[in-house]
């Protein structure tokens, strides 16, 4: 066979499955693609993880999307961190045109357009499904993680949460903390000091600044209640497609705190709550991390610690994480290694620390006997990646350049009416659109601090006085002064002594 056969066979051997499968496109050769050749992805390899990577303008987005709908179409929701805004046209039917048409001639691939069910959710105060958890969710572990705190004030956390476990006061947002925090450093610091040691108030203090800080990031928006039950995201539609969910997080782009404090509690509440699945058909739930390397860049060494086990573990629940970002070398190489599918789109070299990157980004790839990798990643073009995964059996599939399929939604973003229209339809929206302040911690002590104030006040104003005597006036107590000098010893000696030298004069 020539170079084109064996290239064929190998892309239809290694990309061949028998159970169902997503397909993202068809390779190419020699800068064309074969119609004979189709990158297919078995669902049941999904809940291993991916990366989709490349410089801006690549196509990630699209690809995003195209992985999306297929997800959706096969009955497997999608949560998708949308940072940019960019992926809410998912919702509405795309638009038949030529050139489209004739890329999924080229690659033998029937295209038609269709929407997909949408809903639509904020971490803010942005129109649709509010998110929010509550402080006690977290755990004191994962709250000390996520404010980077070191062990000696980790401890103190985990004093704080006993604390409210064993006197029945609930931490469900950010000012209930901070009410503990002062009435431990103040008017409990003897009641804490008998029951759990004593504490340092500089710890405290750093405890305070630490999440006066995660405050300022709008964490007071996302601690709270109604707190989001995970269950929501796994809705499947009237029609059999799943719901993509997309979080909407165009205003918290300079908020990286408040990203990963978002992230990391919604993988742990997943991990917690969903059941072990072992070696499934099909994922339960494929997520979506858009713009990942606002989270890598800020994010602590603890803090990434806690994100690389929860992303090993986490497979084993039938959840699928997929890590978006414009360069590899962004996400840590331990959660790197725990990836099994790879979309690299092209890269761009303009400085000598690009052309490095680029070097390092292909030796993360298997070798081809068919593509030059480290050149291939600068040529490719728009909406073209190359791809690795993980077969049935769990073995590395070939490196293939891809022409990637054109998503069969709207390549574009809704409009305000169209969003409105969304969560007007919206059964979350609804359910989580009221805030509830329930009594907590905040207003317990608030409520104990008060009483112990005025039990004060009135034991004061019953205790008796010292003496019922009337107060003396001034003129009593200047003229006892006066008589107190004029009778004492010392006077009285002096003026016998005035008086002798005036008689022996």
């Amino acid at each position: 066979m020539n170079k084109k056969d064996n290239f064929i066979e190998a892309i239809k051997t290694g990309y061949s499955s028998k159970g169902d499968n997503i397909i993202l496109g068809g390779a190419i050769l020699d800068g064309e693609p074969l119609a004979e050749a189709h990158v297919k992805i078995p669902l049941k390899t999904l809940n291993r993880h991916g990366l989709i990577a490349g410089a801006t303008g690549t196509g990630k987005t699209k690809t995003i999307q195209v992985f999306s709908e297929q997800l959706s179409n096969a009955g497997i929701p999608v949560l998708m961190m949308d940072i940019k805004g960019d992926f809410s046209g998912i919702a509405k039917e795309g638009k038949i045109q030529d050139f489209i048409t004739e890329r999924h001639t080229k690659m033998n691939i029937p295209y038609n357009v269709a929407s997909f069910p949408v809903e639509l959710m904020s971490l803010s105060k942005q129109n649709g499904v509010r998110l929010r958890a509550t402080v006690s969710e977290f755990g004191p572990v994962l709250f000390s993680r996520i404010l980077d705190l070191n062990d000696t004030q980790a401890g103190v956390v985990a004093v704080i949460f006993k604390y409210c476990d064993d006197n029945q006061m609930p931490l469900l947002d950010l000012k209930d903390i901070k009410k503990v925090i002062n009435y431990i450093t103040e008017e409990g610091k003897d009641e804490i000091a008998a029951n759990y040691g004593k504490i340092s108030t500089a710890t405290t203090g750093t405890i305070l600044r630490k999440i006066i800080e995660l405050e300022q990031q709008g964490g007071d928006l996302f601690f709270g209640e109604l707190s989001f039950e995970t269950d929501d995201l796994m809705r499947i539609d009237e029609n059999g497609k799943g719901y993509v969910n997309i979080i909407r997080l165009t205003d918290i782009q300079d908020k990286p705190k408040l990203f990963s404090t978002f992230m990391l509690s919604l993988l742990a509440e997943i991990y917690q709550k969903m059941p072990e699945k072992g070696d499934a058909d099909q994922p339960e739930l494929v997520i979506f991390i858009d713009e990942a390397h606002l989270i890598f860049n800020e994010a602590s060494k603890a803090l990434l610690e806690q994100i690389e086990t929860i992303v090993k573990l986490i497979r084993s629940k039938g959840i699928g994480v997929y890590f978006v970002t414009q360069n590899p070398m962004d996400v840590p190489s331990g959660v790197l290694a725990q990836l099994g599918l790879k979309i690299q789109h092209a890269l761009r070299a303009f400085t000598a620390n690009d052309r490095q990157a680029i070097k390092k980004t292909a030796d993360n790839y298997p070798t081809s006997e068919y593509y030059k990798t480290d050149e291939l990643l600068t040529s490719l073009g728009i909406g073209e990646a190359l791809v690795t995964a993980l077969n049935e059996k769990g073995i590395p599939t070939p490196l293939v350049a891809t022409m990637m399929r054109a998503p069969m939604s709207r390549m574009d973003i809704l409009t305000n009416d169209e969003i409105d229209e969304i969560n007007t339809k919206s059964k979350l929206v609804k359910k989580y659109a009221e805030e509830i302040d329930r009594e907590s911690a905040y207003e317990i002590l608030t409520k104990k601090i008060n009483e112990a104030t005025q039990a004060s006040v009135e034991q004061e104003e019953q205790a008796p006085s010292k003496s019922s005597k009337a107060e003396p006036s001034t003129a009593s107590v200047v003229g006892k002064s006066v008589l107190k000098v004029v009778t004492s010893a010392t006077f009285i000696r002096g003026v016998f002594g005035v008086l002798t030298k005036i008689f022996k004069k």
